[in-house]
């Protein structure tokens, strides 16, 4: 049996190699042109996730929500850790908040911008999960908590799935906001506005997950 598997890597493998390298070319450019004419943004990537696949993706912001309630469903049950391991030398806790820093200019720019160069809405969120999670080791669970509760993390973010999907369902029904010019901060509709929601959503989802699993496993 292991003998076939063998066999059956090696061949995958020739024919990885011996597939000729299929990319664009001057005849099916008009495709990329056109998104980006009809959305008024130079992401494709952007353009597609939020305007001609925007169905798809509320059922993917739907389904991280799921994540995090699953999360919180499968950890209930175990006992609290005890013991928290974090960064306590203080060359490492330096270098952990300066990683959460520029994490999180890093999450602010790709939800911003995303619509303008390669970033987006879910890419800025897990930059905001980083910092989150750098700050979350060098810090005290009591605070980071604290913080959870007194920023009402946990209601925002709930508020950012709903309006992203109350906007998401007035675009699929064909109601658009003005495009604006091409290139600049404020075109392309609905597309910005749904970034910043799924950065949002994705950032305070992560930042409950790891409290979370600092809770019940006393370690990220």
């Amino acid at each position: 049996m292991k003998w076939l598997y063998v066999i059956a890597g090696i061949a995958l493998g020739l024919k990885l190699l011996w597939t000729p390298n299929i990319g664009l070319t001057a005849s099916n450019t008009w495709i990329v042109d056109a998104i980006v004419q009809d959305s008024a943004i130079p992401n494709t990537v952007s353009a597609i996730i939020l305007r001609n696949r925007l169905y798809d993706t509320i059922f993917e912001v739907v389904v991280f929500s799921i994540a995090v309630f699953g999360v919180k469903y499968l950890l209930a049950d175990e006992p609290i850790s005890q013991e928290i391991r974090q960064f306590t030398d203080q060359p490492s806790v330096v270098l952990a908040r300066l990683g959460a820093t520029v994490s999180a200019l890093v999450s602010i720019e790709l939800a911003l911008r995303g619509h303008l160069s390669p970033g987006g809405g879910f890419a800025s969120g897990v930059a905001g999960g980083t910092a989150i999670a750098l700050v979350a080791i060098t810090t005290s669970p009591e605070t980071m908590q604290g913080l959870y509760k007194n920023w009402r993390a946990a209601g925002w973010e709930k508020i950012s799935v709903l309006i992203f999907i109350i906007l998401s369902a007035i675009n699929l029904f064909g109601v658009e906001l003005p495009r604006g010019e091409m290139g600049t901060l404020l075109s392309g509709s609905f597309i910005p506005i749904l970034n910043i929601l799924v950065a949002i959503k994705v950032t305070l989802g992560s930042w409950a997950v790891i409290l979370l699993f600092i809770r019940y496993r006393g370690l990220l």
